[in-house]
């Protein structure tokens, strides 16, 4: 298995000259002072060099050896307390976190890279950290001051951790239905009692106390989702000085055994008349939740994209490595037995189409990212509007389509490899298995297309839809005279037109079939998503040929054969998509039930 090696040079490609993150920054007073480029790039180095050097080495191992329960103790993979000591005394654990609780209150576009090297590091080990971070947001965005002042100085800095517990036995998509009761104590703290399963580190040794934010009903809820609230529940009890007092009344039932990120603590949840309090307001839960969700959303596809970046890393050295055959132009390495795979259309196939799947997710992700920047920090009531907007219509995108293709990615890296690619040593078949979760958890992908077609798009008319496309026209029209952009910008306008089309033939086909978003929605969302990467590499392309003749001739040429390649050999995957969509629901729905 390759050595991760931090993409610093494509990283910085994408924050600094695609989308010139710090000048960004600079007309965003909340930031100004905070970070600027200089800041930035010392980040980006830190923690490239601890990923690679601490936390990278531990993946394999993690995977073969695992975490362990026995009597409700959970023990992670040996070096994972060490490394999540070193991560979070360099403050890693509270980079994007609120500085008036001790966060370092990094712009998200900045701690999306570190997010996304942390996860091409180890998933399993990454996972700890993000939990943390979301927690974190939802009670800094909805918590009373006595519950920030009490919990996220030490959340930030990493001695606490954080942990969401959302789904039940029998309740995971459909939330309104959980059964977990809280009861009023009448002293401001409640009593929760109930089950929660899949609860990612919900247990485990390297932090001194997990703080835990379960959904739970109270006795006169109402019913479904309405019903919903969330409360605080630490494993310890906090004393008034700050110190850790007795155990709370839960623990952890068992683990679970999973096809992939092995190394991270799957956990069944047993809260016994547990103590916790309030987070936002009373059958509020859900609401205060999705601030943590729809973050973890983003998240994914971050963590998708990062397993996607060490499967090509991994794929390019096996094939330049490995000597089968000979090139059909002929000899390549005459003096070697056979040529390197890497001289073979197909396997050249295999790697563009990784490469292109994950720069483009690269960018797609710090684009999204941009966008949740200025919803947080602008001044401008109208800016922040549109990138709210912005940032609900492409949340579902980028979790999906980016943890999708990451399947996809890793496959074709396992396919590079032949047989060696489903041996375990190799560490390739560790990442087809790790990054399937991401397609499933925070909200299936299936989900995340309903959501996108159904309440992002038909539920608003499509006022979301048509700020993106005002987006991307501005751009196109700032192309308008650059004849050298014309290979890339024709074919772009000509997929926007597309896409307006079968959008509004969607939102004509929801009008009278009920059927009719279901049957659209995972097609519809990749064809956004195929549109979207295109969106990014024109705009890539736009930045490559305006420094081709630099002296970095190289990168950009590189920059402009992917982009090249994508135009060619992804984006007409469309014309499919559009087909299936504009099919409508009849073939779905026509055959009963029972002659499945």
């Amino acid at each position: 298995m390759a050595d991760y090696k931090a993409p610093l040079r494509d990283i910085r490609f994408v924050l600094n000259e695609v989308f010139d993150a710090p000048a960004l920054w600079a007309q965003l007073p909340a930031l100004q002072e905070l970070v600027d480029g200089e800041t930035a790039d010392a980040i980006l180095e830190e923690a490239a060099k601890l990923i690679e050097q601490e936390i990278a080495p531990l993946n394999r191992e993690s995977d073969e050896h695992g975490s362990s329960w026995e009597d409700g103790v959970v023990t992670e993979p040996e070096g994972f307390k060490a490394a999540y000591e070193a991560f979070c005394e360099g403050g890693w654990n509270g980079l994007g976190g609120n500085p008036e609780y001790g966060g370092m209150g990094m712009p998200k576009m900045l701690t999306a890279q570190v997010e996304e090297m942390l996860q091409s590091g180890s998933m399993s080990f990454g996972l700890a950290p993000m939990l943390t971070a979301g927690a974190c947001l939802s009670i800094n965005a909805h918590g009373s001051d006595t519950l920030k002042e009490t919990y996220l100085p030490n959340m930030y800095s990493g001695v606490w951790s954080g942990a969401m517990d959302l789904t039940e036995p029998h309740a995971g998509t459909d939330l309104g239905i959980i059964r977990t009761r809280a009861e009023d104590n009448g002293d401001g703290s409640y009593s929760i009692t109930g089950t929660k399963i899949f609860i990612t580190w919900g247990e485990h040794g390297m932090a001194e106390n997990i703080i835990h934010l379960v959904l739970a009903k109270l006795p006169d809820a109402p019913p479904g989702p309405k019903g919903i609230s969330l409360f605080l529940v630490p494993k310890f009890m906090v004393n008034d000085d700050g110190s850790l007092g007795e155990r709370n009344q839960f623990s952890c039932g068992s683990i679970e055994k999973k096809m992939g990120i092995k190394g991270s603590a799957t956990c069944v949840m047993n809260y016994d008349g547990a103590k916790g309090w309030l987070v936002g307001e009373v059958n509020q839960g859900l609401a205060c939740m999705f601030t943590m969700m729809n973050y973890e959303r983003l998240v994914v596809g971050i963590q998708a994209l990062g397993v996607a970046e060490m499967s090509y890393q991994n794929a390019v050295e096996y094939a330049r490595d490995r000597i089968q055959s000979r090139s059909p132009a002929g000899a390549v390495c005459p003096d070697k037995a056979a040529d390197p795979i890497i001289v073979h259309p197909d396997v050249r196939r295999m790697l563009l189409v990784m490469r292109a799947q994950t720069e483009g997710a690269r960018a797609l992700s710090t684009y999204v990212a941009k966008w949740l920047d200025l919803g947080k920090y602008s001044d401008d009531a109208e800016q922040k509007k549109y990138a709210n907007n912005m940032m609900a219509l492409l949340t579902p995108v980028t979790k999906a389509f980016i943890s999708d293709k990451a399947l996809e990615t890793t496959v074709l890296g396992q396919q590079v490899f032949g047989g060696h690619g489903f041996i375990r040593e190799w560490g390739q078949e560790q990442l087809v298995r790790d990054v399937r979760i991401t397609q499933i958890y925070e909200g299936t992908n299936g989900v995340q297309a309903m959501d996108l077609v159904g309440r992002k798009l038909v539920a608003n008319g499509g006022a979301f839809f048509a700020d993106f496309v005002a987006d991307v026209e501005a751009f196109v029209s700032s192309c308008d005279g650059n004849a050298a952009m014309q290979e890339f910008i024709a074919p772009l306008t000509s997929e926007l037109e597309n896409l307006k089309q079968v959008t509004a033939a969607v939102l004509e086909q929801a009008k009278g079939d009920a059927s009719a978003i279901g049957a659209a929605a995972n097609d519809y969302l990749h064809l956004f998503g195929t549109f979207s990467l295109a969106y990014m590499w024109a705009l890539m392309a736009k930045v490559a040929l305006e420094k081709v003749d630099s002296g970095e001739a190289d990168f950009y040429r590189t920059k402009l054969a992917v982009a090249r390649f994508f135009y060619q050999r992804q984006l007409p995957l469309t014309k499919a998509l559009s087909g299936n969509i504009l099919a409508g629901s009849d073939t779905l729905m026509a055959l009963d039930a029972d002659l499945f």
